[in-house]
């Protein structure tokens, strides 16, 4: 017996020593698939696996995002097949982006030859992998090289070891994680290459999809997922891939196929949160479709297998949102009242209501709905998200009123409390927007109400502020009412310290807020400092008056708009007179011609603010006919009248007509008439080409001196062609003609009628200017042979100056006509191409309106 144990321990110490000589490559593949696991393969696993459960717990779904992710780190069940159980991580990290930057090597140690990196190294990772800096996807990048490194069996080009695969899927996840997803497609390279027969290969080609789609190249990740989706996978790999293909197709902007994706992920799936996600994400898509019949009956099978409070929560408010007013809102209704007062919903009430409120407007049940936001912004806030919406839901309600100063409020406050940053930017804009609205409505309110009051005489003064004042009376006699009630029903600290006193058991008359130090309370800055922030937090910001306790919390809307009003809210001894208020009306004629100009103006911006920032075309029309009815000055008028056509003319035409007719009547030889003539035309030309030619011509003539010939064709150009826009420059230059055949006075009368008769253009008030000047230089000056001038005799009268032609002025006035008269003169250029663009500029005339974006 001694002799045979003997004989055997021999054999294993030879043994032993005979596979200590072998070399790596002729080592046994069941004891490399036996070792790659047991000792590096499970320590990448591990420390993977541990990242999947820090992640998770840190992962917080964001419901206000267009798309949830639809998986999460719980739904990582690591087991026996690694590569498989791990590739449901992927998704989840669209919530929780790990940002290590992408290592400058691709490669791992001690690679065999032919493997991605094998002559590259991890930066800052050593063989024990005992730096401290090195985070765990690091580490399980490192271990899964070390196993392929250690533990690959490589015969003709093909792994012999299987296990090598799962260390692959490990590696290819972690660069993935880390955003390398380039070295994490070399690494994939490779099991396409040596690994061509193993069973598992789709789940590496469907990590190939999601590599691309990381790096954002949609084609191709779409077209390996295609191309896997039509080949006969088993039904875990299938489940896998309708996930990643769904959201594939959602991240390249082609919801339509990834509706009909999610739908095949619904069915496949039976995993109860799982199915819930799905069923979440898909009616996001069709929500953002706009088919709110089918996103509503999505969300609510998301309710049905929702296996958490917070997603049983969202789901609910998800299917209020998409309420179309036509079914049975009361029965909704009592729903959602109903469940929201039981057990732990309560705690989420002010949800509830939010989702009620929705529900009501759709229904078209406004006072309704605000009610119902109203009591949410009553109950402890849950999500303060869903608070920035209740704010902004109110505030809109405002809006639609025409209330700017009210949804200012509402959305400043949204805006204090919201935590999705988009819906921020935008709510912010719109604040912004309605600020300068504000600014502008209640200028023009304020002046108007000046400028009827100075209108009035003083009986109607005295009439009008009487009666304001006794309804003033009436409002102070209640809240002095309500103070006295107050005082009486909540015993405020007036000197009660009865048992029945809220202040009866208050010994200290201030807070020490953890301050030890001793002393007088004002003299420390620390508890002035916590003090104040604890006043504001118990009674809001006040102002310094008396009976503070019983004023409002803070100042309320109705005082914000008599502040824009410039109502003074602070009582004045004289306010009950009516001499008070008459005294403060202007009476000087220039001030109140600056109030309505300023009026005037405001009005125009507010218009133009209707339609560029909230597209209220038919509120940004009435208060710019509004604006019209006052006759502003010319340029208010005409810019008033342009924004009314061009924002109607298309789609409302009746409602544009009347500023049309305005122009063409009033103001037929502006640009503004011309655009009311032919609005398509983009080049906003003025006249037709015939005639800018013949002016072109007519001009070159004058500039030759050629008068009469100049003269000619103007007055055959103005017979032909009596409506053009450039007659009133026609006439102008015509008029130059004259004076220099004719002399300054036949100019003169020429002139007269160009400003009578084109008084509101450009060349009218050249005109103008002109006659101006030439009116004063009519008397006659003698002079003698020298070019002295002569004293006038006694009894003698200046005589015209008969045939001046060659003393037309030349001054500057008279050099900016002649500018202006050059405006459609074709410039001289170097090539045909630049003269054609100058060409077309010069057709257009000046002081062009800007168009409405």
């Amino acid at each position: 017996m001694k002799k045979n144990i003997l004989f055997l321990l021999i054999m294993c110490i030879v043994a032993s020593c005979a596979t200590k000589t072998k070399k790596p490559e002729q080592r046994s593949k069941f004891m490399k698939g036996f070792s790659t696991y047991y000792n590096t393969l499970f320590n990448a696993k591990d420390a993977l696996n541990s990242e999947f459960t820090s992640r998770d717990k840190g992962h917080k779904d964001n419901f206000y995002a267009p798309y949830i992710p639809i998986l999460t780190f719980e739904d990582q069940p690591l087991g026996s097949d690694l590569g498989q159980s791990a590739a449901f991580a992927e998704n989840s990290m669209k919530m929780a982006e790990v940002n290590q930057p992408p290592s400058s090597g691709r490669g791992a140690p001690g690679m065999p030859p032919g493997m991605p990196g094998a002559n590259g190294n991890t930066p800052g990772m050593p063989d024990d992998l005992q730096n401290k800096g090195a985070t765990t996807l690091e580490i399980a990048e490192a271990k899964a090289q070390k196993a392929i490194t250690k533990y690959s069996v490589i015969r003709s080009g093909e792994e012999k070891n299987k296990k090598i695969f799962d260390a692959y899927m490990i590696l290819v996840q972690s660069r993935i994680y880390q955003n390398k997803a380039v070295q994490a497609l070399d690494a994939l390279n490779y099991v396409f290459t040596h690994m061509k027969d193993d069973k598992r290969l789709p789940l590496a080609r469907i990590y190939q999809g999601v590599a691309y789609a990381k790096i954002k190249d949609y084609h191709k990740a779409n077209e390996a997922f295609a191309k896997l989706k039509g080949e006969d996978i088993n039904k875990s790999y299938a489940k896998l891939l309708s996930i990643y293909y769904s959201e594939a197709l959602l991240d390249s902007g082609k919801p339509e196929e990834a509706s009909a994706e999610l739908d095949r992920a619904f069915e496949l799936n039976s995993d109860r949160k799982l199915k819930s996600r799905i069923a979440y994400l898909r009616g996001q898509v069709y929500e953002n479709l706009n088919q709110n019949e089918k996103a509503r009956e999505s969300f609510t099978q998301a309710y049905k297998y929702a296996s958490d409070f917070e997603f049983e929560v969202k789901s609910q408010i998800a299917i209020a949102k998409t309420f179309n007013g036509k079914g049975d809102y009361n029965g909704a209704k009592n729903y959602l009242e109903g469940i929201s007062k039981k057990g732990t919903y309560a705690s989420r009430k002010n949800e509830f209501y939010y989702a009620l409120g929705l529900m009501a407007n759709k229904a078209g049940k406004k006072d309704e709905a605000q009610d119902f936001f109203k009591k949410s912004l009553f109950e402890k806030v849950s999500d303060p998200q869903v608070r920035g919406l209740t704010y902004y839901e109110i505030g809109k309600s405002y809006l639609e009123k025409n209330d700017y100063i009210g949804a200012g409020t509402y959305y400043d406050s949204a805006l204090t409390v919201m935590t999705y940053e988009p819906s921020k930017i935008l709510l912010k804009d719109q604040s912004t927007y309605i600020k300068k609205i504000s600014k502008n409505y209640y200028l023009i309110k304020k002046n108007d109400s000046i400028l009827s009051l100075a209108k009035m005489s003083d009986t109607q003064k005295t009439d009008f502020f009487t009666k304001y004042i006794a309804k003033l009376k009436a409002k102070e006699e209640k809240e002095e009412q309500e103070r006295r009630r107050a005082e009486r029903n909540k015993g405020f600290d007036n000197g009660d310290y009865s048992a029945n006193s809220i202040f009866a058991n208050n010994s200290n008359s201030f807070e020490d807020f953890g301050v030890t130090t001793k002393g007088f309370y004002f003299s420390n800055t620390g508890t002035i400092s916590k003090g104040t922030s604890s006043f504001k937090q118990i009674w809001g910001d006040r102002a310094l008056a008396d009976n503070w306790r019983f004023s409002k919390k803070m100042a309320s809307i109705e005082d914000m708009k008599n502040e824009a009003l410039g109502v003074t809210s602070a009582p004045n001894p004289r306010r009950f007179e009516p001499t008070f208020y008459i005294e403060q009306i202007p009476t000087d004629q220039e001030k109140l011609g600056q109030l309505k100009k300023d009026r005037d103006t405001a009005s125009l911006g507010l218009g133009i603010m209707y339609q560029n920032y909230f597209t209220n075309t038919t509120l940004a029309t009435k208060t710019l006919y509004d604006l019209v009815d006052v006759k502003p000055e010319e340029k208010v008028m005409l810019q008033a009248l342009y924004e009314i056509f061009a924002m109607n003319y298309q789609k409302t035409p009746q409602a544009s007509e009347r500023a049309k007719q305005i122009l063409l009547t009033d103001y037929p030889y502006t640009s503004y008439a011309e655009f009311a003539r032919n609005p398509k035309n983009n080049s906003f030309v003025k006249s037709s080409e015939d005639v800018e030619n013949e002016y072109k011509k007519a001009y070159a003539l004058y500039e030759s001196e050629k008068f009469g010939e100049s003269r000619e064709i103007i007055d055959q150009t103005i017979q032909k062609y009596p409506k053009d826009a450039l007659i009133p420059k026609l006439h102008l230059l015509n008029a130059f003609n004259t004076g220099k055949l004719s002399g300054k006075e036949v100019m003169i009368l020429q002139l007269e009628q160009i400003a009578l008769n084109y008084s509101k253009t450009p060349e009218g008030i050249k005109a103008k200017e002109m006659l101006n000047y030439l009116k004063s230089e009519l008397s006659f000056q003698a002079t003698d042979n020298k070019g002295n001038s002569l004293p006038q005799q006694p009894g003698t009268t200046a005589q015209p100056v008969q045939n001046q032609s060659n003393n037309i002025p030349q001054n500057p006035d008279n050099s900016q006509l002649l500018q202006s008269l050059q405006e459609v003169t074709p410039p001289k250029s170097e090539n045909k191409q630049k003269q054609k663009s100058n060409k077309q500029k010069e057709t257009i005339p000046d002081n062009i309106p800007t168009m409405p974006k």
